[in-house]
């Protein structure tokens, strides 16, 4: 018998000394919160376990954000408790340009906070000379202000051309009334013009994790996100622990497909499953099964042998069955039972 994943009559909190969850898909979808996450996250914060926040979204500033959350019901929220992809992006300009630098901005007001909290000098023109361009997620965002980036980018770095930092490049981004285009397709625009590469701030970057980690002094911390790309590759690249939640962007198909680098350590439906023992997985012989759960592979098969009587336990019995066998998803025949998708999504 072999084991993956956590030991039982364990839960993904246990030994945790700060929990660090992604905003847009976690906690709220749009302006209302997504279901069970209010209570799961304030029942989180006891025992001395800190709280925190970590949003590659830079249209808003910290202040405003914990404001948002306070209103949702974390009534404990302090604009510190929030790490934004602008601050992780400030430890990059700060390497890369003078003190006082003139930057051009293409963004909300966010990441204009930001820029000038760091001592920079804003700008929306090219004809500014500016020190570097930095680029991050507004609604209002349009082709002119893309196309002053790309005038200022239009010599490469390693001509003597300026700076390009994205505070993040997620392709999308969910919203109340569905799943909209997120910085990622505006930095795309930007780079198709220019031919460029910007630097990456945000997440799945290491800058914004190690923020977040050394602001909250953080020895054990655990990470919640809902994107394998971003969230999850990220807090694995800064060799943190993560939880991936069903109620945002990725579904049970991309937890099925997920490569070794996007892979998380729990797989929750909702945040209620913070709390609860988080089963181990079990492997005898050709059958992976997560309590009354389990899947056999057979060559390219994937036989369902039990659906059990939780979705959830299915999936991480699916996942564990194909993670393990060092094949990508495509090898495999795969009933659609498997990737069924009961669990709430904005």
């Amino acid at each position: 018998m072999a084991l993956f994943g956590r030991r039982a009559s364990r839960t993904p909190l246990d030994g945790v000394d700060a929990v660090l969850a992604d905003l847009d898909g976690v906690v709220y979808a749009g302006p209302g919160a997504l279901p069970h996450a209010i209570e799961s996250l304030n029942a989180a914060a006891t025992g001395g376990r800190r709280l925190g926040y970590i949003t590659n979204n830079a249209s808003r500033r910290d202040a405003v954000v914990a404001e948002h959350l306070r209103d949702l019901g974390l009534v404990a929220t302090r604009p510190e408790d929030v790490v934004t992809s602008p601050q992780a992006a400030m430890r990059l300009l700060r390497e890369r340009v003078p003190a006082g630098a003139t930057i051009l901005v293409v963004g909300g007001d966010g990441l204009v906070f930001e820029v000038e909290k760091a001592g920079f000098v804003v700008t929306r023109s090219a004809d500014d000379a500016p020190a570097a361009v930095v680029q991050g997620f507004a609604p209002h965002v349009g082709w002119e202000h893309l196309a002053e980036a790309s005038y200022a980018l239009a010599t490469p770095e390693d001509e003597g051309g300026i700076p390009w930092i994205a505070t993040n490049t997620d392709w999308t981004i969910p919203q109340a009334r569905g799943i909209a285009p997120g910085n990622g397709t505006l930095v795309s625009a930007v780079h198709t013009a220019v031919g460029r590469l910007a630097v990456v701030a945000g997440k799945p970057e290491r800058p914004i994790f190690d923020e977040a980690v050394a602001r909250f002094g953080a020895r054990h911390p655990l990470f919640i996100g809902d994107r394998l790309d971003t969230d999850i590759a990220g807090a694995q690249t800064a060799g943190i622990d993560s939880a991936l939640v069903l109620t945002g962007i990725d579904r049970p198909k991309h937890v099925l497909a997920a490569p070794p680098t996007s892979r998380p350590t729990y797989i929750l439906a909702d945040l209620r499953e913070l709390h609860e023992e988080y089963p181990e997985t079990v492997v005898r012989g050709e059958v992976t099964s997560v309590r009354d759960a389990a899947v056999r592979i057979d060559g390219a098969d994937i036989h369902i042998v039990a659906a059990g009587t939780r979705p959830i336990d299915l999936v991480r019995a699916g996942a564990a069955a194909i993670w393990a066998s060092g094949r990508a998803i495509y090898g495999f025949r795969v009933p659609e039972q498997l990737y069924a998708d009961p669990f709430h999504r904005p």
